[in-house]
């Protein structure tokens, strides 16, 4: 049932998915289950060149064992502020990490961006990070050195002068820039290319073309990132009856 535990039978279905090269989303409507739940499952259970349903079915029975065994003393277990449901939040943060590597990002690295984006404040210490996900201020580190690196988070210090790591109304629009000026160098790189290879060669031809989809998408992105950032510091009203529950012609002209 959606909202369960997945049977062994559906991660047979996933692994089946999975080798028939199915999106994520494809594999969730035949299992009638959320992206998020398939998107999790595959992820901590070897990625999708290397799940297999029976193992991540032992996994799960041992990880739901262990839980019964010893009351969790993680981030999950700590006492949550406005009332909000430990579990649900747990959970929650375990579906957003799990995007985050499906995203490229490392384990960690997710974890830690993940702690950021969920904590009300927006920042915490080294030290408050390594106790929430119970991992060494080694790791902590690591993590922090590339998502520092990727503008995705940015340093302050605080009163005690302790180093804090914040993400706050502008990171995205940073780090979309960030990105669009990646795809400069990737554009400047390819011309570079076309000179060397020559310019009627079908390799140059490539290049230029490569360089100029580069172009314009940077332009694009660049652009849409301005317009579009003063969103980010705009608080979202409540949502309207009409607007949390759109009929199914919602968004479509009138006839």
């Amino acid at each position: 049932m959606p909202g369960g535990r997945l049977t062994q039978q559906e991660r047979q279905q996933i692994a089946l998915g999975l080798a028939d090269s199915l999106p994520y989303a494809e594999i969730a409507r035949s299992l009638d289950r959320p992206t998020s739940t398939i998107t999790r499952e595959v992820m901590r259970n070897g990625g999708p060149t290397a799940y297999r349903a029976d193992l991540a079915h032992r996994a799960t029975e041992r990880r739901a064992h262990r839980r019964k065994a010893a009351p969790s003393r993680g981030p999950e277990s700590a006492p949550q502020p406005h009332g909000r449901d430990a579990e649900a939040v747990a959970e929650y943060e375990e579906t957003f990490t799990t995007v985050l590597m499906a995203s490229g990002l490392p384990k960690m690295t997710a974890r830690v961006l993940t702690c950021l984006f969920t904590a009300d404040a927006g920042s915490l210490t080294a030290s408050q990070l390594a106790q929430r996900l119970q991992v060494s201020p080694a790791s902590i580190s690591k993590a922090i050195t590339f998502l520092e690196s990727q503008s995705l988070v940015r340093r302050e210090r605080d009163e005690g002068r302790r180093d804090r790591y914040v993400v706050d109304d502008e990171l995205f629009y940073q780090a979309t820039i960030a990105s669009a000026r990646a795809n400069d160098e990737l554009v400047k790189t390819a011309r570079q290319g076309v000179a060397v290879l020559g310019r009627d060669t079908p390799a140059a031809t490539r290049l230029e073309n490569i360089a100029r989809f580069l172009d314009f998408i940077s332009e694009s992105i660049t652009r849409a990132a301005e317009q579009a950032r003063e969103v980010l510091h705009t608080r979202p009203g409540p949502a309207s009856d009409d607007t949390a529950q759109p009929g199914p012609d919602h968004g479509q002209p009138a006839v």
